[in-house]
């Protein structure tokens, strides 16, 4: 009796075993708010400067705002994820806006170096990173504008900043410039790192892009990008599968495909591991796509048609191998009645900031040289390795 009771019991745990061992593998990766946070405390660990995270209240709405930012059922108060470093006393404020798909922890190689110079705040956009996720129903590019200039406008009010140094990467270099064409007079310098919507599909004039519209592959993908189904929505589709393909993303583009200096194991373990809760929580901010941009990334309203009424001295940085091409920078440059320089990066694609955190810092400093203190002041000269175009 007792060895046929052991018998069955081993046999349950044998087949309990069995029952959940599929389960473990295919198991989706939970993702939330608070998960979001962990995983951009563990980023910057690698960070050796002291900082404070805080969750910045914005409010429901913009007050007499005509188009609200996000059209939702509850009136619940929108928060913006801020991260601020310490600081030397009196340090000029540069506030770092990330791009699309991405959050503020990609700045992570940065972080250090600037705050050695700059009082450093990151932010999460409305709708992305640890930042609140609000239904999305903007429906027009006017909106979906406004969704993000005025939240960023909210969260520069909450935080009583009156004058800071703008830098914003790719489509936050998008936002960045749109902030900084309505609001100038909190703008003392732009910097645009890499960024997107300065043509529009007219006057690029792209042959290829054309001739792959005309193709069944071109005509479904252009489909896709205006039913906006984002690469977000894949990762989250794929379930189980998502982190893995996250993982092999970052595995190749800042490691075996990276033009620059490749991340370490730790930075890619904990950059993949951001990557994928930032991705995989609740579409919001994401779903802004279509609206700003045309398929193959041309900006509805392109920041060319507003050169002209450019307030901002603007510093533009490219890698040498971004797929942004810096000739959008040179066009609006002929049309701007400000200060405008454009600096290239070595050994740097689209994310020049991790592909060559030196170069990157170097022209950033650079750019700022007549705000920072005296000993910085007097820098005419580009620094050794950057070229300007």
């Amino acid at each position: 009796m007792a060895e046929e009771i052991g018998r069955t019991a081993s046999a349950e745990s044998s087949s309990s075993t069995t029952r959940w061992a599929w389960p473990t593998v295919l198991r989706w990766i939970p993702t939330s708010t608070d998960r979001i946070i962990a995983a951009e405390k563990r980023l910057l660990s690698l960070v050796k400067t002291g900082y404070e995270q805080d969750q910045v209240n914005i409010g429901p709405g913009p007050p007499g705002s005509k188009v609200r930012w996000f059209r939702s059922s509850s009136d619940e108060p929108r928060f913006i994820n801020t991260v601020t470093f310490d600081s030397k006393e009196n340090a000029p404020t540069l506030v770092m806006v990330h791009g699309y798909g991405a959050s503020e922890g990609f700045f992570f190689r940065n972080f250090d170096a600037l705050a050695s110079h700059f009082r450093v705040i990151a932010i999460d956009q409305l709708g992305w990173g640890g930042s609140s996720r609000p239904d999305f129903t903007c429906k027009s590019t006017e909106e979906t504008e406004t969704w993000f200039i005025d939240s960023f406008e909210e969260w520069r009010k909450a935080k009583n900043l009156n004058k800071f140094i703008l830098l914003g990467h790719s489509f936050g270099g998008y936002v960045a410039a749109k902030y900084a064409l309505k609001h100038p007079e909190h703008v003392q310098h732009l910097i645009l790192v890499g960024p997107a919507g300065f043509t529009s599909e007219t006057e690029h004039k792209s042959e290829w892009l054309t001739k792959f519209r005309a193709t069944w592959k071109g005509f479904i993908m252009n489909h896709l990008w205006e039913s906006n189904v984002t690469p977000q929505k894949v990762i989250r589709g794929l379930g189980p599968w998502g982190p893995d393909l996250v993982r092999r993303y970052t595995s190749a583009r800042f490691g075996s495909s990276s033009t620059g200096n490749m991340l370490t194991e730790e930075e890619s373990r904990l950059l993949t591991d951001y990557v994928y809760h930032t991705l995989a929580a609740k579409a919001s901010g994401e779903l802004c796509l279509k609206y700003i941009f045309s398929f193959g990334a041309f900006a509805r309203k392109p920041l060319l048609q507003s050169a002209s009424e450019w307030k901002i001295p603007t510093t533009f940085v490219y890698g040498y191998q971004d797929w942004m091409n810096y000739q959008g920078a040179q066009q609006a440059r002929k049309d701007m009645k400000v200060p405008c320089e454009i600096i290239r990066v070595p050994q740097a694609g689209h994310f020049v900031f991790i592909d060559n955190p030196a170069g990157f810092h170097s022209a950033v400093l650079y750019a700022c040289r007549r705000i920072l203190s005296t000993d910085h002041a007097d820098t005419r000269s580009l620094p050794e390795g950057l070229t300007s175009a």
